[in-house]
């Protein structure tokens, strides 16, 4: 069942790949369509069929593959992957749909997106720590390929500077997953092959440092997130959407994962550390997005302050924090990809991203009041107004987070209001202001107001409906909470040390 999510895209990728030249761009674009949208389909079937108070994994497949390596095809899926993969098809279905029908090269552009997707849904499903690493680089080169070629003009800087992070990722991840088997003495990469209760707390550390920092770069946090504005600003729209709406949460995913789930004393003793590294990115984040002229590098910094809440949840780990936590990651995941195919439009139809040259995007003059109103709507998400998916998310994870880490809390509250600082900015002079002329732009069509619609959907739906959002991680995240030792206690311990 679970196979399908991963091997159908990538079938569907060789496929389109080795397609003759001569069919027309619209027919291999409609392919990709179709493949993506079953995906989607099959991942709602899922989630459907999903027992939401089951806290272990379900649907789970076992293949013996290299037994000497401890290399199994061991896959199955928990309330911490559900959503994740929900939200990795969905993006990959709006990503296909908003690109462009004349997009060059279409065969590899429409193939590499379809084997990201299949390498995501793996990375997310895996139970076995080097299958996990095959898939989680899988998409290392396609990504790069992504921007490189269909990106801006400075596509080969910010994608050689992808890979390069990217790469130092991987490596870090790869050391401390060899790290973990060969010191606590297990043969096997599955996850319940071994256990680090046994390690020393200096080398459980040591081993937790590895994880942060791997997961911290493709996250991104502050100081490693220098690649992010190049490669979100140069990249494309749709691929845009992909690298902040998916791509990012396999770092937040794997910090839950690895370092959270499998190093459950580690973690309440670095705890702290980590939530004042979660308040400084939030704020961070938000205060560069303010002096900001380009509207989607303010997105793209936006992103940076977002994924401070969800460290700040991680660490806090209360029932409701970490709830939180995961509700922030699909939130933030479909409120980042409107706001980049909103500015994907608005550039494609005005012929620039500068808040200098842009006003007035409101009016029925300039012809795009429906992509202001929508552009409204998902900065106040973005914001966390309340109604929208934005604010309930932020706000548990704040609920649960105040009563362990106060201050990196209160922080990451003042970033929220900045949030509001800089969108307010964006809006008042994008889409209000004088007219300094009357021109009016191409009309937007019904096919490119569609994704964003969708998205829109998802997020008034979410923001009305919480419980949809939550309801799907609760068992899980519980449980790997009662295995961490009280934070309260540790924290409370470690002042009256010193």
């Amino acid at each position: 069942m679970l196979s399908v999510l991963i091997w159908l895209p990538i079938l569907a990728a060789a496929i389109i790949a080795i397609l003759p030249v001569s069919i027309p761009k619209h027919r291999i674009r409609l392919t990709a369509l179709i493949c993506s949208g079953i995906v989607f389909l099959w991942n709602l079937f899922i989630l459907l069929k999903f027992d939401i108070s089951n806290p272990g994994m379900q649907f789970k497949e076992y293949l013996p593959w290299n037994e000497t390596l401890g290399l199994s095809y061991q896959i199955g899926v928990d309330g911490l992957s559900i959503l994740m993969l929900v939200l990795n098809s969905l993006l990959t279905w709006i990503s296909i749909y908003s690109s462009s029908k004349e997009t060059e090269r279409p065969r590899l552009f429409y193939s590499m997106i379809l084997l990201v997707s299949g390498g995501v849904a793996g990375a997310f499903l895996a139970e076995n720590l080097l299958l996990f690493f095959l898939f989680y680089e899988l998409e290392l080169i396609p990504f790069y390929l992504l921007i490189s070629i269909w990106g801006g003009s400075k596509r080969g800087y910010a994608g050689i500077k992808f890979l390069i992070y990217t790469a130092v990722s991987g490596a870090l991840i790869l050391a401390t997953f060899l790290g973990m088997v060969w010191l606590s003495g297990s043969t096997n990469f599955a996850f319940d092959a071994f256990s680090t209760e046994n390690l020393s707390t200096a080398k459980q550390i040591l081993l937790l440092a590895g994880i942060v920092l791997g997961f911290g770069i493709k996250i991104p946090l502050v100081p490693f997130h220098t690649w992010l504005p190049d490669a979100y600003v140069e990249a494309s729209a749709p691929i845009a959407i992909l690298l902040g709406g998916v791509l990012a949460k396999l770092g937040t995913y794997g910090l839950l994962r690895f370092g959270l789930g499998m190093f459950p004393h580690a973690w309440s003793i670095i705890a702290p550390t980590l939530a004042i590294w979660g308040a400084v990115s939030a704020i961070y984040g938000a205060v560069v997005a303010i002096a900001q002229k380009d509207i989607k590098r303010m997105v793209a910094y936006s992103s940076v302050g977002h994924m401070g809440y969800i460290l700040l949840g991680a660490a806090a780990s209360t029932p409701l924090a970490l709830v939180g936590a995961v509700a922030q990651m699909f939130s933030h995941g479909i409120i980042l990809a409107i706001l980049f195919h909103l500015v994907g439009v608005v550039e494609a139809k005005v012929g620039t991203r500068e808040l200098d040259k842009l006003n007035g995007l409101m009016s029925p003059i300039r012809g795009l009041p429906l992509i202001s109103a929508l552009l409204v709507l998902s900065g106040m998400a973005s914001a966390g107004i309340p109604g929208l998916t934005g604010f309930i998310a932020e706000f548990i994870v704040f609920q649960g987070s105040f009563s362990i880490f106060p201050i990196p809390t209160i922080l990451c509250v003042v970033a929220s209001g900045l949030t509001a600082v800089y969108f307010v900015i964006l809006l008042n002079r994008t889409c209000f202001g004088r007219l300094d002329n009357f021109a009016y732009y191409p009309k937007v069509i019904w096919s490119e107001k569609i994704p964003a619609l969708i998205l829109a959907a998802f997020i008034i739906f979410l923001g009305v409906q919480p419980t949809w959002l939550v309801r799907w991680s609760e068992s899980t995240t519980t449980t790997m909470v009662a295995a961490i030792p009280s934070l309260e206690k540790t924290v409370i311990s470690e002042v009256a040390l010193k």
